[in-house]
């Protein structure tokens, strides 16, 4: 009978053990098939999860524009006071809902494609509709004197200014301003010129690109990762590494991402790639995610950040690429003096600023993040903000600019594009996904932790009772 226990309780606490090992062997299989499932799926090709929602974004994405009014127009037109500035929004569009267009794949393990761009109001998701009309710098007038620097040139503007009655301020409704208008002084102008402005114009029915990026099928390390952007690894506006196209969309990234990774993604609104840096775990319908931010890094000055050095490219608004915060993108703008910063001039230096009054720069509300499913790679929320300002410079030739004294960056509006993973969406990520990797993980861990428990305690037992025995 003490035979028959003692073996009872080894052999139960050889189950035990057998138990424990097999879960701590399901981590490497596990791991396995699991790297063979997102390898399968994140391959952008038709019949994959990612193709599916490659072609057409899985959730809806939308625009919002925060349209920067002048409070003192007054006072800024006829002392030269420094505009002080409210903003007005948010303004709302839904942004690419059309499949990408001309999708080739190609033998080299890449496809390319091109992005419509298209823009559609949502008045319930805006403060007003689109003929709010707002105060803000005459875009035509502000921008001619640094298209057309001539003394001789710059005579003629401003008699076409004059006869037109423009002015350093405008009128000008979110409409115009966003997609643009027949501007009064450039219909005086005798000469062959576009005579319409805007701050996205053209943009509705046009195309962006040609991308093309890896699909991943030989090197899924490479999946989404852009090969070229109109045929170029270059862009032809900055010197140096920043002129490089770096990273993907920022759509999606390669799959088993880690905290420690810089990721990389190519903005064309931006004229640039930038990167993100990990910030914090996330988790968004039940899903976890790994929250990457834009860095105070990414627009800080050369002094902080060396690399930066290839995009100052304006000595007067950077003091000498001293200053932190933006970045001159003229030469991506046909010379028109843009500027991008983030939304309220958040992270950039004090002096940036000091030309208007009234921002608020605030980390939660104007920083630009990513939200990623570090298994597949897969972008499930995210919110890029943005702001455009205009580069006022004194022009003594032009009337309207007469009380402009110095240089400064004169804020128009800030956007904030946003998506977040729909509940159809994410009922299905978690199915497919999130769920069966959870699983695995409690089926790994429930078998590791009982069969240990079993084999300590059952091991005891089988030492106690035969000690006793002894006895």
């Amino acid at each position: 009978m003490g035979c028959d226990q003692n073996c009872g309780l080894l052999t139960t606490a050889i189950i035990g053990a057998v138990l424990a090992i097999f879960g701590g062997a399901l981590i490497p299989v596990g791991n396995y098939f699991i790297e063979k499932i997102v390898k399968k799926e994140v391959v952008i090709e038709n019949g994959t999860i990612a193709y599916e929602n490659w072609i057409v974004p899985g959730s809806p994405v939308y625009r919002q524009f925060w349209i920067f009014d002048v409070q003192n127009p007054s006072a800024v037109l006829e002392n030269g006071s420094r505009p002080i500035l409210k903003q007005k929004g948010p303004y709302t569009y839904r942004m690419r809902y059309l499949p990408k267009q001309n999708i080739t794949q190609n033998p080299d393990s890449t496809v390319s494609y091109f992005l419509p761009n298209i823009a559609r109001f949502e008045p319930d998701m805006s403060i007003g509709p689109e003929n709010d009309t707002f105060t803000i710098v005459n875009l035509a007038v502000v921008a001619a004197p640094v298209l057309y620097p001539s003394s001789f040139v710059q005579t003629l503007l401003n008699v076409w200014m004059k006869s037109s009655k423009s002015f350093f301020l405008q009128n000008r409704t979110v409409k115009e301003v966003l997609w643009g208008y027949e501007d009064p002084f450039l219909k005086k102008v005798p000469f062959p010129i576009d005579r319409k402005v805007g701050i996205f114009l053209p943009y509705n029915e046009t195309l962006d690109g040609l991308y093309t990026v890896y699909n991943g099928q030989d090197e899924i390390n490479k999946t989404a990762i852009i090969q070229s952007y109109k045929n170029k690894s270059t862009l032809s506006f900055w010197e140096g590494p920043c002129d490089m196209v770096n990273g993907t969309d920022g759509a999606s990234f390669p799959p088993f991402v880690k905290k420690d990774v810089i990721l990389h993604f190519f903005s064309s609104d931006i004229c640039r790639s930038i990167y993100g840096e990990f910030d914090s775990d996330q988790v968004v319908k039940g899903i976890p995610l790994y929250r990457f931010i834009v860095p105070p890094g990414a627009f800080a000055s050369p002094l902080v950040n060396p690399d930066n050095i290839c995009f100052c490219l304006d000595k007067v608004i950077s003091k000498n690429c001293t200053l932190a915060g933006a970045m001159d993108i003229s030469t991506c703008k046909e010379g028109k003096p843009v500027a991008i910063t983030l939304p309220h001039f958040l992270y950039a230096s004090k002096e940036v600023g000091e030309g208007v009054e009234g921002m608020h720069p605030n980390k939660q509300e104007h920083m630009t993040y990513l939200d990623i499913e570090p298994t597949t790679g897969f972008t499930l929320q995210f919110a890029k903000r943005l702001q455009i300002n205009l580069v006022v410079r004194p022009a003594p030739k032009i009337t309207a600019l007469q009380k402009i004294e110095f240089p400064f960056m004169f804020p128009i509006l800030w956007l904030n594009e946003t998506a977040v993973i729909d509940d159809e969406k994410a009922e299905f990520f978690r199915s497919t996904v999130t769920n069966k990797i959870k699983l695995l993980h409690l089926l790994e861990a429930v078998l590791i932790i009982f069969g240990a428990v079993i084999f300590l305690g059952f091991l005891a037992s089988y030492l106690i009772c035969r000690a006793q025995k002894v006895k």
